[in-house]
């Protein structure tokens, strides 16, 4: 099953308000500042328009107490494994095993696969499985043939789950795990839509970080800079014009990320 996002154009320009206790908001067309913190745009990427990823097989056996699940996935014009060009100028932390697949289940923290088969030991039950090309950076690959969302029911567990793949979603990415040394001073914030579109006028993501609020208007990767070591507190909430939270499983998110010496 394949169900598109919704693009729009990409010459629409970043508006990016960040809130603090002031009432004053400051906003520019790429960077906006709040103490301490900053939210800037990524610049573009190579685009992989024409890049695929559909699943060819899958499987699912019991073993003990849990299900061994296998996923095949069929990638064409993609190189798992290759680094992503210039991905050594971005400053950002990079996997020296070169460009992957990003997996998800139920909105968890992705697995990071580098061959077109995943393996997973799954408990009997339901799963909303999404999977999409990711450049080496971690940065994900947002074309519309570029990823592969469906249930998943492990062990035909008592209830199905019902997913409305036509609603709007919002999946969370990076910032993820650990990061130290060069790799603190700029976290990457990458977000998977399925079915609506962002824009200045219309829904947005707004991301807490630390505190800080931010509201997002472009489906694309964000620079975060300025935050200390430590602990650091992100939750992205897919908002309509109004700033009302928009229904999902998974459009209200929230994660720690740890940035060591």
């Amino acid at each position: 099953m394949r169900h598109f996002p919704t693009f729009f154009s990409a010459a629409i320009l970043l508006t990016v308000m960040a809130c603090s206790p002031s009432p004053k908001q400051e906003t520019t067309e790429e960077t906006v500042s709040s103490p301490g913190i900053t939210l800037t745009k990524a610049p573009a990427s190579p685009a992989y328009d024409d890049a695929t990823l559909t699943l060819e097989s899958s499987a699912i056996e019991l073993g003990d107490a849990v299900y061994t699940s296998d996923f095949t996935f069929r990638v064409e014009n993609y190189e798992l494994g290759s680094q992503t060009p210039g991905a050594d100028t971005r400053g950002i932390a990079n996997s020296d095993k070169g460009q992957h697949i990003h997996f998800i289940l139920n909105n968890g923290p992705y697995s990071a696969h580098y061959e077109p088969g995943v393996s997973k030991q799954l408990e009997k039950g339901n799963y909303v499985a999404l999977a999409f090309l990711s450049r080496s950076y971690h940065e994900s690959v947002k074309n519309p043939n570029a990823y592969w969302v469906d249930v998943v029911s492990v062990g035909d567990p008592e209830e199905k789950l019902e997913m409305d793949f036509k609603a709007p979603h919002l999946f969370y990415s990076r910032p993820k795990g650990s990061y130290s040394g060069a790799d603190t001073q700029k976290l990457m914030l990458d977000f998977y839509l399925l079915n609506v579109q962002l824009s200045p006028e219309g829904n947005k993501v707004k991301a807490t970080i630390n505190g800080q609020e931010f509201l997002i208007d472009e489906w694309a990767p964000y620079y975060i800079e300025g935050l200390p070591k430590g602990e650091a507190m992100v939750k992205l909430e897919l908002i309509d014009a109004e700033g009302n939270a928009i229904p999902g499983p998974f459009n209200t998110v929230e994660r720690t990320v740890k940035l060591e010496e």
